[in-house]
């Protein structure tokens, strides 16, 4: 299955998100906030667009929603990362 250009985006985002979060981690945590369309073009990906999850960078182990859904988790072997909205 090839992503189609939302999902090209979404991880996208998702790999810079990766790649930012360990200059900001603290404690094994992370937050990285996004604009509220990158956001849920990340959402989308994750949780509307049935990605599978070997399209997902390989860094990531598992995801969710948190803080009553206003932000997406993101669990890797090094840190967790929470994705919220500026």
């Amino acid at each position: 299955m090839d992503p189609n250009l939302h999902q090209k985006q979404g991880i996208n985002h998702l790999v810079k998100v990766l790649n930012y979060a360990p200059l900001i981690e603290a404690d094994g945590r992370a937050t990285v906030y996004l604009t509220a369309e990158d956001w849920g073009v990340v959402a989308d990906t994750l949780f509307k667009m049935e990605t599978p999850m070997e399209m997902l960078p390989g860094a990531i182990e598992s995801y969710g929603l948190a803080n009553e859904n206003r932000s997406i988790e993101l669990k890797t072997a090094e840190r967790l990362i929470y994705i919220d909205i500026i």
